[in-house]
């Protein structure tokens, strides 16, 4: 018998067409098999019971780095093919080819680096199907080395013979190579001039070791390295970096190492040895590492090596290094060598360089594990591009959110997410939105008829879709929240929204961020939400979380506000602010949870000036007390169909507290059992009026783990089904999945 197989999903890259053809001979089966842009063809014919073991092994034994989505099978006439043959790859008009992320060096060759014997001792590229770059070296599909960064390397018999011979694990491994006939490490100094040594790999280790900052080129990109347990390097890289108090990310030589230092549960671990090897947020275990790693934080963001040159740098002695994105202020990360010479010159001492280009730029992704499950924080290396299954009618782009960009674009029935690229703030930015649009549009042949931004009218996406002709939608931010969250988990009925975030453009122009919505994919309406309150003095307000806790404290206590001021505000311009806030002159008011959250951590001691997005915020919540029960009063008053959370008497519980010399721990976990009381009180409110038991949970202040697992878990104790994030982001990353389905929604309209 015959039969014509397409197997759709995660199939390029992963060695599949070897599988298939090994499968093959060990079952006596004859035909072919080839990649296409349509997924991967398999023509076979042979016995009935054999083709069906290999039809058993494809659906229950796959690839390890396959994803199956579909696999369509055809009965054809005999034609008696006399071998099996692996063809030659074509590409498809109209067709989608799901692309595999880039996966951490697998064990195999960890074990080819470390084996004196072997050719590829101590080889900085060594990878094979299993393991190694994809996503970032790919230029087009179908996936051959052709159509990949290798293509100037032209490979050595040796590897030639690997590459032939369907028994080998580098059978048809695009990226393979060797010292011979692969990419090459050099070290230069930030001058760009060449430092002559005959190691390398133990040259670098041993910089390190002596205090200097080095710049290393990795998968997507490159990252400044030093060493994790020096407090002054440390010190000097943030100086030099303009990165003062932000957590750096830690590199630890193996699992045992990371144990030594914090706490790991069984599902962390499996997260961080997997081939995904994403930073993943653990609970410190003591401190022995330096408290200016992540100050003002009880967990530290850890990695384990992710290529086989990662592990080269620990060969001498070293156990753990600081591994931060190489990149300026605000910028995104830098991936080519000529840039990293130019632009780290004044950061890293020296700059280990190869010449594999890097194609696709991919910052490392991170995680954290709640409730038992794995929440992506950052989507990029190891996960991206991700494919969501979703039935769409239109080609579409969606620009995604100003802060922690993502874009998504959609053909058929996938939408294709992006990796995580960075505030977009700066012109460089926005150029690096613009090439990895085009490089989407181009691999998986798309061009959108129709562009989604958010409705901040001085957002980058407003001006974005001014450059293009397709016609353009505009979505409300914490819409595309909510539906993000329902997509991810397949909720196609009406739901209760609660999305928490630092702000959002509103449907009332003002900028909301503790909002309640009634939502389906198409719309939405607001039935809760915060007390209004006025930014005053605007990005200055956010920068400076006492401008937000005198705003706060006006509202409640207006003409007496000066009486009732902590001492904690002594030396602050309050005057000055009080100004701000009775002109009511080019001011707006916020209904953010975030900001509320900033108000708490001011009234308890966060006096500097925020440097990175929601730090006032995390400081809140490292300072909790873990076992308190008691919370503070709160309102809700019932305005024009709207529920609203007066948050006075919260302001009031705080400061008498604070009076009452209650410890800060104690205050803060009041104030987060607070938060949590009103949020499920709300949704009960919510649901016995509109009758709906499902409730939804995105925005940035979900990332806050006692916020998410404790809502959670009171919502499910009253009965709600209960949908969070898991692969997609809750914060702005993950709002292009919504803005991309609300649009096709409204197109069907």
């Amino acid at each position: 018998m015959r039969k014509y197989i397409l197997i759709k999903g995660v199939v390029q890259g992963v060695g599949f067409r070897p599988y298939i053809y090994v499968k093959a001979l060990e079952n006596n089966l004859k035909g072919w098999v080839k990649n296409t842009s349509d997924g991967l063809y398999i023509d076979i014919e042979g016995k009935e019971e054999d083709i069906g073991i290999l039809l058993n092994n494809i659906k229950t034994k796959p690839p390890q780095l396959s994803k199956i989505n579909e696999i369509q099978i055809e009965d054809k006439k005999v034609v008696n093919y006399e071998k099996f043959n692996i063809l030659k790859s074509n590409a498809e008009v109209n067709a989608i080819t799901l692309i595999s992320p880039d996966t951490g060096v697998c064990e195999d060759c960890i074990k080819d680096i470390t084996d004196m014997k072997n050719r590829r001792y101590k080889y900085p590229f060594t990878n094979c199907t299993n393991c190694g770059p994809r996503f970032s070296i790919i230029k087009d599909l179908p996936y051959d080395r052709e159509a990949t960064c290798m293509n100037q390397f032209i490979m050595c018999n040796e590897c030639r013979k690997e590459y032939e011979n369907p028994l080998d694990r580098r059978f048809h491994a695009q990226p393979t190579a060797c010292p011979i006939c692969g990419p090459q490490i050099e070290l230069v100094d930030n001058e760009g001039n060449k430092i002559k040594s005959l190691g390398i790999a133990k040259k670098v280790p041993n910089l390190i070791g002596q205090g200097f900052i080095l710049a290393i080129k990795g998968l997507g990109g490159f990252h400044l390295a030093c060493n994790a347990k020096c407090e002054d390097v440390i010190q000097k890289l943030r100086i030099r970096k303009k990165r003062p108090t932000k957590p750096l990310a830690l590199m630890m030589k193996d699992i045992e190492t990371v144990k030594k230092f914090c706490h790991v549960s069984h599902i962390e671990e499996k997260i961080l040895c997997s081939e995904r090897k994403p930073i993943i947020l653990l609970n410190k275990k003591n401190d022995l590492l330096p408290y200016n790693i992540a100050p003002h934080n009880k967990r530290l963001g850890i990695m384990l090596p992710y290529t086989p040159l990662h592990h080269l740098l620990f060969d001498e002695g070293i156990d753990v290094l600081v591994m931060t994105s190489a990149n300026k202020n605000s910028m995104p990360i830098i991936y080519k060598n000529d840039d990293a010479i130019h632009n780290l010159k004044d950061i890293a001492d020296y700059i280990l360089i190869h010449n594999r280009d890097i194609h696709i730029p991919i910052d490392d992704s991170v995680s954290m594990v709640v409730l038992h499950e794995e929440r992506v924080l950052r989507n990029s290396r190891g996960y991206a591009p991700i494919n969501v299954k979703h039935s769409m009618t239109h080609d579409i782009l969606a620009s995604g959110s100003h802060l922690k960009n993502t874009f998504a674009i959609s053909k058929k029935d996938n939408v294709f997410i992006s990796q995580y690229i960075g505030d977009v703030e700066n012109t460089e930015t926005c150029d690096r939105v613009n090439m990895l649009v085009k490089h989407f549009k181009n691999v998986y042949n798309i061009n959108p008829e129709l562009i989604v931004h958010d409705m901040h009218p001085n957002y980058w996406s407003k001006e974005y879709v001014k450059t293009h002709d397709s016609n353009n939608i505009e979505v409300q931010h914490h819409h595309a929240h909510i539906v993000s969250c329902m997509v991810e988990n397949e909720v196609k009925d009406r739901v209760i929204g609660i999305a928490y975030d630092g702000s959002g453009y509103g449907a009332d122009k003002k900028m909301w961020g503790g909002e309640f919505l009634i939502c389906d994919y198409a719309s939405f309406k607001r039935v809760g939400h915060l007390n209004y309150v006025c930014i005053p003095g605007g990005e200055s307000a956010i920068k400076e979380p006492w401008r937000m806790a005198i705003s706060y404290l006006h509202k409640v206590f207006g003409n007496n506000l000066d009486e009732n001021l902590p001492n904690l505000f002594k030396g602050k311009d309050v005057k000055n602010v009080k100004t701000i806030i009775n002109s009511n002159i080019n001011i707006i008011d916020t209904s953010s949870v975030g900001r509320l959250f900033d108000t708490a951590a001011a009234i308890l001691g966060f006096m500097e000036e925020v440097t990175y997005e929601g730090e006032a915020a995390i400081f809140l919540e490292h300072i909790c007390d873990e076992n308190e029960k008691e919370s503070y009063t709160y309102d809700v008053e019932y305005v024009d169909d709207v529920y609203i959370i007066n948050t006075n008497n919260i302001l009031k519980g705080l400061l008498s507290d604070l009076g009452d010399k209650i410890s800060r721990s104690l205050i803060s976990r009041r104030f987060h059992n607070t938060v949590i009381n009103f949020s499920v009180h709300l949704c009960e409110l919510i649901s016995g009026k509109y009758d709906i038991n499902k409730v939804a949970l995105s925005g940035g202040v979900f990332q806050n783990q006692i916020i998410l697992r404790e809502i959670y878990k009171k919502l499910m104790l009253k009965g709600f089904e209960v949908y969070t994030h898991k692969l997609i982001p809750c914060n702005d990353s993950g709002i292009c999945l919504g803005q991309i389905v609300i649009a096709n929604e409204r197109c069907k309209e």
